[in-house]
């Protein structure tokens, strides 16, 4: 018969291993990751896309046989596209989940709410879609498989300029959102470093449906494009809005339209509309055309970018992982600094902050459909 003592060893000897097993840095049979995303709320489509593109990268890792011998686990939170939820499962996959890195968040005030999470953690992020600049700004631990704000934001102004022809502009933005914020601001500040001018420059509270007060001074102003940078709800009805007060001019934006709602909110208001992105399902390298074919096998459409951006983050830190050889929060953290990927986005590599130097599509809105216009190197 056992021993007190020896029953007290044995019980904590069972407590270490099963908490040795619920890390996911420890000898389980599997690797967790979080994914972050907002499934419900006002960016929904953006969050079913990028939750499909993570879930078939990772379904393509596990059919290849995992990594480091062991099977990915996803775990997928809804962040409600709202900053204080993505703050808390932010910490429920970290300190619930013990996930050993997070794709997420997708907009990038949630983004900004979660980094300081992952970091206090020492958890390696990286964000598909949050452009604002200061998200990876926040630590050493934050990546991001997208272009930011002001890369695209210049990319614009630019291509009105010298492609468009276009000297004056108007522009209308969130007041609510930094993303919106930040692309208005260098816009603007591009436009005018060459040689244009803004005219009118509006904001609205977030969750505004009825845009014509700032719409109206804009339109008075006659610019001959009015920039967007908004998410694809606010864009389809200030579309509709402004192309009733009159305005014939072209409307140019952000990645921030690119869903299948756009139209089907702004209709035809949306037509002859440019905005900048970080694919094309037109491209013909074979490695976005591989995706294309799967994704579309899977889903039933082509991925948008939002999707093509989960896919490649996804794929960034499993790649990272592979490298590091181990699911050491530093050692994953530092094999992402190294990468040199071919990703459907782009090839990958890192500057000194933590943001991918890619380049930037440009996408013409022609009865109804996305059409590849041009692409700009950085």
């Amino acid at each position: 018969m056992k021993s007190r003592g020896t029953m007290i060893v044995l019980a904590v000897m069972v407590v270490a291993a099963f908490a040795l097993a619920s890390c996911g840095g420890g000898k389980s049979s599997e690797i967790k990751i979080g994914g972050i995303s907002p499934l419900t709320g006002e960016a929904a489509t953006f969050g079913q896309s990028t939750k499909n593109g993570m879930e078939l990268a990772v379904e393509e890792w596990n059919a290849a046989g995992g990594v480091l011998g062991k099977q990915i686990k996803l775990i997928v939170e809804d962040d409600k596209g709202d900053p204080a939820e993505g703050a808390a499962v932010f910490s429920k996959l970290i300190e619930q989940d013990k996930v050993v890195a997070i794709v997420g968040g997708i907009t990038s005030r949630v983004a900004l709410a979660g980094a300081p999470i992952a970091q206090a953690a020492k958890v390696p992020m990286m964000t598909p879609t949050a452009t604002n600049e200061k998200v990876t700004q926040i630590g050493d631990y934050i990546y991001r498989s997208c272009f930011i704000d002001p890369f695209q934001g210049s990319v614009m102004a630019k291509f009105a300029v010298e492609n468009l022809g276009f000297q004056t502009a108007g522009v209308i933005f969130d007041l609510g959102n930094d993303y919106s914020k930040g692309l208005a601001e260098t816009f603007s500040a591009s436009l005018t470093s060459l040689g244009g001018q803004v005219l009118a420059s509006e904001g609205y509270p977030s969750g505004a449906t009825d845009f014509k007060a700032q719409l109206t001074k804009i339109v008075q102003a006659q610019p001959q494009t009015v920039y967007i940078p908004a998410y694809y709800n606010d864009v389809g009805l200030i579309a509709k809005q402004i192309r009733e007060l009159g305005y014939q001019g072209t409307l140019v934006g952000c990645d921030g339209w690119d869903s299948s709602e756009l139209v089907n909110i702004g209709g035809e208001a949306v037509n002859g509309g440019y905005f900048t992105n970080h694919y094309s399902k037109d491209d013909t390298r074979p490695v976005v055309q591989d995706v294309v074919r799967k994704y579309s096998s899977k889903y039933g459409a082509a991925p948008d970018a939002l999707a093509v951006l989960a896919y490649d983050g996804m794929n960034i830190l499993l790649d990272a992982i592979k490298r590091a050889g181990k699911t050491n929060n530093e050692a994953i953290r530092d094999a992402l600094k190294t990468t040199d990927l071919a990703c459907v986005g782009g090839q990958i590599r890192y500057d000194e902050n933590r943001n991918p130097v890619k380049s930037v599509v440009i996408i013409e809105m022609k009865d109804g459909q996305q059409v590849y216009n041009t692409t700009v190197e950085p």
